[in-house]
């Protein structure tokens, strides 16, 4: 089995990482803005996960690492991605302003342990590239570089859950989907991981997860101590980028208030 790294000394309080010459400058700033931010809050840590090495440059993924007022070393482990495309850095924005509001209401996710991955498509965002496709790799059997550093980190971390942000095309409303590669983990009696009073007032649908698991980071549970569970949110592309940021941010607070409730469950049983 592999040793879980959940130590408060795994994650240092860092400065930002030069920014490559390819990204925005709304980006760079507001990467900058919460790394400063966390090098003044107890519970918000900023630690760029890295370097990897692709095209002749050293790069990085930006991380954050937030624990809650109360964690532990038992305490519930999640994982949130987003920006897995560079074209489209709406799920990157929105996934920042997430961890910001964590910074200013800490208690949010009291007793959590929560790690933000805002931007995967580092390389292709540094270099111009495009059709990468990060969503659809395989996390077992991946030559991207941002997945090799994830997977490696999912293995040390030992996470109770994975939550994907993606956009989806031809949509007007948000497609959910729930998965484990044992679907009985998803069902503790009186509490639901996730409702559709989470994501009040806004559209949603709910997607049948398939029972074949070929993508995304559950494509490792075989290697992870947990059964783990992946929590995949399609937000329409047609969205404003204000809107797509305002409910990312809503419907996963809504869910980290509401994993809080399945932690102390789990804590009385």
């Amino acid at each position: 089995m592999s040793t879980i790294s959940t130590r408060f000394e795994t994650i240092a309080h860092v400065a930002a990482p030069a920014p490559a010459p390819s990204v925005s400058q709304e980006l760079s700033e507001r990467l900058n803005s919460l790394y400063a931010l966390s090098q003044r809050s107890h519970y918000i840590f900023g630690s760029p996960l890295g370097p990897f090495y692709h095209k002749a440059h050293h790069l990085s993924l930006p991380r954050f690492v937030y624990f809650g007022p109360h964690t532990h070393d038992e305490s519930l482990r999640l994982a949130f991605y987003a920006g897995h495309e560079h074209d489209d850095l709406r799920s990157t924005f929105a996934l920042l302003h997430l961890v910001e509001r964590l910074a200013i209401a800490p208690d949010i996710g009291q007793g959590l342990n929560l790690s933000f991955f805002p931007l995967l498509d580092a390389a292709g965002l540094f270099h111009g590239e495009t059709g990468r496709d990060l969503a659809q790799e395989n996390w077992a059997h991946s030559f991207a570089p941002e997945i090799n550093l994830l997977q490696k980190d999912a293995r040390s971390r030992g996470y109770h859950g994975f939550v994907r942000v993606l956009t989806a095309t031809g949509t007007d409303e948000i497609a959910v989907s729930l998965r484990s590669q044992f679907p009985a983990a998803l069902q503790a009696p009186g509490v639901e991981f996730i409702s559709s009073d989470d994501f009040d007032p806004l559209p949603v649908r709910w997607e049948s997860a398939s029972p074949l698991i070929n993508d995304g980071p559950l494509t490792l549970n075989d290697d992870l101590p947990f059964s783990a569970f992946e929590l995949t949110l399609r937000i329409p592309a047609a969205w404003s980028a204000e809107l797509y940021r305002e409910a990312v941010s809503s419907i996963l607070r809504r869910f980290i208030l509401r994993y809080r409730t399945l932690q102390a469950y789990g804590q009385h049983l």
